[in-house]
């Protein structure tokens, strides 16, 4: 009986809890046994593989759910051969521990305990086991196990260990000690009890949606097997098998928005029309001409027309897998409470660090209906550790269900609390941790037996706090048999979020708020948040210069919030990287329209005009204004408010320049995009962006002064007046008649053309 005792105390020293130490302690030698009780003491007689043991025992199913009054436990499942060598005769007993875990700290020590640690009495009478003959290496067998409710020791309302136990025989003989084992919680609540427990579970469909630089999504084989059979349709089937009974879905519309664009055959982004449009050329300059010039071949990132090419088989499935998950999501969410992320799954704590606008522009996105179902929801945030800090917090609109765990609120967390005003619905982090090893610790059994059990306790004390679980991020179950149906217990009540945290939250300095360092340092930087400012720019200049497409800049901003996400932390440069690219190819596009300015310009006067062209290498019509700046303000350049060129063609646009002073003048002619006044369509308003084509020309001023033209004036006068006076005495002369010779003076010199002249008489 010492060594028992010393075994024990070792027992309660690995687990700290006092569970194993009573399992231990009602070992006695074999001759006091009860002949269905057997308790594995002891270091294992043989060794076994230093990664697994030879024999992997997994539960698939569990009924009841619960240690029930009276009938019997029924756990069903199947024992694989990891050995190299075959096992036979392999008998799979039940056990259970006989003193309960009463407390949520308990359940924590006792799911991270060492899989080896003696928990639990095993169960050994007849009929109370199943044998398995053989199973080869790599092979796996069923087994299915009854035990009556009158072999298990307890009576105490808690949380029991429950599990089963292989011990076979192989080549080196056979002994005592399991050589595979399964373990789970199972809950004991008086069947007298009228108390329920109010229980949210939270399905959270967030994924990482990652764009290439033309728009269309990135990985399109990954989004096929994640929609036709991993986690995104896993969640959704684990959803819909809820039946009637309330779930609450935590969903990122950016995620349905993006499978149906891979439904669409995955399109890169579209230049073409969105609206009816005006004439082409409406805004350019009375005397401005369109000139056609050869249109280039047409490409799908401008909008062509052309017949796309044939899907090929991998857009074929991934369109196939997308509409039958839209499908299976639409019915799946039916009447049930949709909580709307941020859209794009906005990292909140890095967004209300570097550009809080941002939140509010997420958080407008979603909106409240889900289109094109129009089904409600109402807004909410969190992260998928459940972690937020004070500033995020407080970024977020008071009206908003924000969910974070209760790892922020120290021992002895409330289940809602009111920080700033700020309503928070704590989590449960223990529930959406899942079950003990050795096996998958978050199998279905294992998920509903720890969130079961962390109800059972709730129910216990005379708190009665509500339980929210939001189920683990990128948990993939692989069924839902059995999940529900064992839930359905008198002292769980199911409903949604909203009802459970329908109560008095308990305030809290948000100072005090534990949010750890790990979690501050992998939020999105600064960088990433200035990468997609520039692209949300971009994508604004693409629209405004698009004479027929409203729409553009809204999906360029849907892309750029997906860089943003939560998922994004994982890889930030990489999503920076993306941004970047996405941001160069609408760039690229912008550069397609280019302005060309004359070598030079030579005023005659202190103003003038001059032309310049606008050439536009899109697809599309565009609407552009011309930007110029000179240096210094002694020359301005006028000309229309915007100027609009037709598809593939190009413009001739005259503008005039007015000068105050002579010289030479060094003119930038730019383009800019040209955001509509909707008071004035004819103007552009707010700030204009460059498109990034721009253009070179001097100026030259020839101002003739002031004083220079009174003086050609005066010499013009003199002129004119010259010619009037002769005229007059010509006409004096013709009046008079033949001159007569003058006595006095003297004769003309022979020869003299002029005497000779005055000689002749009149004719």
């Amino acid at each position: 009986m010492a060594v028992l005792a010393s075994l024990a105390a070792v027992a309660t020293m690995v687990t700290g809890t006092g569970s194993a130490a009573s399992a231990l302690a009602a070992v006695t030698d074999g001759a006091s046994v009860p002949a269905q009780l057997h308790a594995e003491v002891g270091p294992k007689a043989r060794p076994k593989a230093a990664d697994a043991p030879p024999l992997a025992v997994a539960i698939e199913s569990l009924t009841p759910s619960y240690i029930p009054k009276h009938g019997s436990i029924t756990v069903t499942g199947s024992v694989t051969n990891n050995d190299d060598t075959t096992w036979s005769n392999i008998n799979v007993y039940p056990f259970a521990s006989s003193a309960p875990m009463t407390t949520e700290a308990e359940l924590v020590e006792a799911a991270a305990s060492d899989p080896l640690l003696p928990v639990g009495d095993r169960i050994t009478g007849a009929g109370y086991y199943d044998t398995i003959a053989k199973i080869e290496p790599s092979g796996s067998a069923p087994f299915s196990v009854k035990v009556p409710r009158s072999a298990l020791n307890v009576d105490a309302p808690g949380v029991y260990w429950f599990g089963v136990h292989a011990l076979g025989e192989n080549d080196q003989g056979r002994d005592t000690n399991a050589d595979g084992r399964a373990r789970t919680f199972m809950p004991l609540v008086p069947s007298g009890t009228n108390r329920s427990v109010d229980t949210a579970l939270v399905i959270p469909l967030r994924r990482e949606v990652s764009y290439a630089a033309d728009g269309s999504l990135e990985g399109v084989a990954r989004w096929t097997r994640t929609l036709s059979g991993g986690a995104l349709r896993s969640l959704v089937d684990f959803g819909a098998a809820a039946g009637s009974r309330p779930v609450t879905w935590l969903l990122d519309p950016a995620l349905p928005d993006a499978i149906r664009q891979l439904v669409a055959g995955n399109p890169v982004r579209s230049l073409a029309p969105t609206v009816a449009g005006g004439a082409d050329n409406e805004g350019a300059s009375p005397s401005s001409s369109a000139t056609a010039v050869p249109a280039s071949p047409t490409s799908p990132t401008t909008g062509g027309t052309e017949d796309a090419p044939a899907p090929d088989a991998a857009e074929v499935a991934a369109t196939a897998a997308g509409n039958a998950w839209l499908d299976r999501l639409h019915a799946a969410l039916g009447q049930k409470q949709i909580l709307a992320l941020p859209y794009g799954d906005l990292d909140v704590a890095a967004a209300a660090a570097h550009d809080p606008a941002l939140i509010d522009s997420a958080r407008s996105r979603s909106g409240t209906v889900l289109e094109p179902w129009g089904l409600r929801m109402s807004p909410a945030a969190g992260s998928p550790s459940g972690y937020l800090d004070q500033v995020g917090i407080g970024a977020i609109d008071p009206d908003t269900t924000v969910l974070v765990t209760d790892r922020m609120f120290g021992d002895d967390p409330p289940g809602v609390a009111n920080t700033a005003g700020h309503k928070l619905v704590l989590t449960s982090s223990g529930a959406a941790a899942g079950g003990p090893g050795p096996g998958h610790r978050r199998s279905i059994v294992s998920m509903r037996q720890r969130i079961l059990s962390e109800a059972a306790l709730r129910v216990l004390s005379p708190d009665n706090t509500p339980l929210v679980v939001v189920l683990p991020d990128g948990w993939a179950p692989p069924s839902s048999t059995g999940f529900f149906e064992g839930l359905d217990v008198g002292w769980v009540h199911l409903t949604n979020v909203d009802n459970a945290t329908n109560r008095t939250p308990a305030s809290f300095d948000s100072k005090d708020l534990d949010y750890p360092r790990w979690q501050r340092n992998r939020e999105l930087v600064a960088a990433n948040f200035l990468a997609v400012d520039a692209l949300i720019q971009a994508g604004a200049a693409l629209q405004n210069v698009l004479s027929r497409n409203d729409r553009i800049g809204s999906v360029v901003a849907d892309q750029a919030l997906n860089a943003l996400s939560y998922s994004s932390r994982d890889e930030p440069d990489a999503a920076r990287v993306r941004t970047d690219r996405s941001r160069l190819w609408i760039e690229d596009q912008l550069g397609k329209i280019d302005i060309s300015a004359p070598r030079g310009v030579t005023l005659s006067s202190s103003s003038g005009k001059f032309a310049t062209t606008i050439t536009n290498g899109l697809d599309q019509p565009v609407t552009v204004r011309i930007d110029a700046q000179t240096q210094g303000g002694d020359l301005t350049i006028r000309g229309p408010a915007k100027v609009s060129i037709p598809a593939n063609g190009r413009t001739t646009v005259l503008l005039t320049a007015d000068s105050r002073t002579p010289g030479v003048h060094n003119v930038t002619l730019s383009l800019t995009d040209c955001p509509e006044d909707p008071a004035n369509p004819a103007q552009c308003t707010g700030t204009t962006t460059p498109l990034g084509s721009a253009d070179e020309l001097p100026i030259r001023s020839a101002q003739v002064s002031k004083v220079i033209w009174l003086i050609i004036g005066i010499g013009a006068a003199l002129l004119f007046g010259a010619i009037l006076v002769r005229f007059a005495r010509r006409l004096r002369r013709a009046r008079r008649g033949p001159l007569q010779p003058d006595p006095e003076a003297e004769p003309a010199p022979e020869g003299d053309p002029a005497a000779e002249a005055a000689d002749e008489p009149a004719r």
